[in-house]
């Protein structure tokens, strides 16, 4: 070579001729040099909960556009270093371990064995409360602080309504909020729900809820029944999804069992 400067610049205009991105084919964009492809909007467009009569083409450019925004956006924190903290980098790993776990349960439920009609049946008789017995329950509740005091704790249990609890409450300066709520029976699960039906007219159940507690009491009941052609479908659909987690649960307790799980000293759980 009698000129390797020469040859070495041609051959680089050559690569990067080469390598410039255009917008054709499965490429609908380019946004400093980087590609939206067919594949990523039509992606963003499953996603989205577009209306059957909607305008196809304007929700695609809306669409596009949006992506594109959020290209400009993350090359921009990219620029600042943002992709490079700490705190990135662990939600970065959170969010994929996430969307693997999910994943893994959805195609574990799309290919686990359908139930049978008699399955379906029995489950259906056996959760009254999600199905021929339903209803939406009107409550009135009173939300507070939990009381560290299990003094105080066995003085409200000891309570048969709202009102003698607002008075524990106000008797011992225990901050609370008095509210109206509704509950559907179907998201009650079927042993809680026996015993909350069987409760006398007016008597209270509390629920925690992190460092606060919800007492509530059923005033107005509505019937909500979902039986006939309705009801296989929601049962099937519920039963997929409890096999699923039984599942990942068992699949979990096996694998755990076999790995090798090493712990800093005082990180490791408390032996039962």
């Amino acid at each position: 070579m009698k000129n390797p400067v020469v040859v070495a610049i041609v051959v680089g205009g050559i690569l990067v001729s080469g390598c410039q991105r255009k917008a054709e084919g499965q490429t609908v964009a380019v946004v400093n040099g980087k590609e939206i492809t067919v594949p990523e909007l039509n992606f963003a467009l499953s996603q989205a909960r577009v209306p059957e009569n909607a305008d196809k083409t304007a929700v695609r450019s809306q669409m596009l556009q949006q992506l594109i925004d959020r290209h400009l956006l993350a090359d921009q924190a990219r620029s600042e270093g943002i992709d490079k903290t700490p705190e990135f980098l662990n939600r970065q790993r959170q969010a994929e371990e996430q969307l693997l776990i999910t994943m893994l349960a959805a195609r574990r439920m799309n290919t686990a064995q359908l139930p049978s009609d008699r399955e379906v049946q029995t489950f259906i008789a056996s959760h009254p409360g999600m199905f021929a017995n339903r209803e939406t329950w009107s409550l009135d509740q009173v939300q507070y602080v939990t009381p560290k005091d299990p003094a105080v704790i066995a003085e409200i249990q000891k309570t048969h309504g709202i009102d003698a609890i607002i008075t524990v409450l106000e008797s011992h300066n225990i901050q609370f909020k008095r509210q109206k709520g509704r509950l559907d029976t179907a998201a009650v699960p079927p042993d809680l729900y026996a015993k909350l039906a069987a409760l006398p007219a007016g008597e209270p159940f509390v629920v925690p809820v992190g460092d606060r507690s919800v007492a509530s009491s059923v005033v107005g009941r509505e019937p909500n029944p979902l039986t006939g052609d309705v009801a296989k479908p929601a049962a099937v659909a519920l039963m997929r999804k409890q096999q699923t987690a039984k599942s990942i649960e068992g699949l979990l307790k096996s694998m755990k069992s076999s790995a090798k799980i090493e712990y800093q000293p005082g990180y490791a759980p408390k032996k039962s």
